[in-house]
């Protein structure tokens, strides 16, 4: 199985950036962890505060991989273009928030992209990625 986490904008800041909500570990010791515990799924990462970039990493990937896990950061209240990205291919995308977005500012309560995805998780911390991965295997089983 392989599966592409994509991350947005201010998400190369986690560990130093409000860590009161988003923690104070990095995503790279998280990343090298959740490799560790699924061995065996192939699981790259990508970061980008450009939104076009993101988009052509969805396109790059959203034919071959098994999974996306997509953290849009704050493009996920503002993206008409990412929505579109994630609805035009064919790999499942699971958007992920580390923080309850719907327990922060009211503009953080409505997400462009929740429609293109199979499912939405947030305000478990970085956990969110691990059940998202669970959830893609979950997809895969019942292929």
């Amino acid at each position: 199985m392989n599966v592409q986490i994509i991350n947005g904008p201010n998400l190369d800041l986690l560990g130093v950036r409000e860590p009161g909500i988003y923690g104070d570990t990095g995503f790279e010791p998280f990343l090298k962890s959740l490799r560790k515990d699924y061995e065996n799924i192939e699981i790259n990462y990508f970061q980008s505060n450009v939104e076009g970039f993101m988009i052509d990493k969805i396109h790059d990937v959203g034919f071959i991989a098994d999974g996306i896990i997509l953290n849009a950061g704050a493009y996920t209240h503002t993206s008409i273009a990412l929505h579109d990205a994630i609805r035009a291919v064919k790999t499942p995308v699971i958007e992920v928030h580390i923080s309850n977005v719907f327990a922060r500012e009211d503009f953080r309560h409505h997400s462009m992209i929740s429609s293109a995805c199979v499912g939405v998780i947030c305000g478990f911390g970085l956990d969110g990625y691990r059940l998202a991965l669970e959830g893609l295997l979950k997809l895969a089983q019942k292929k």
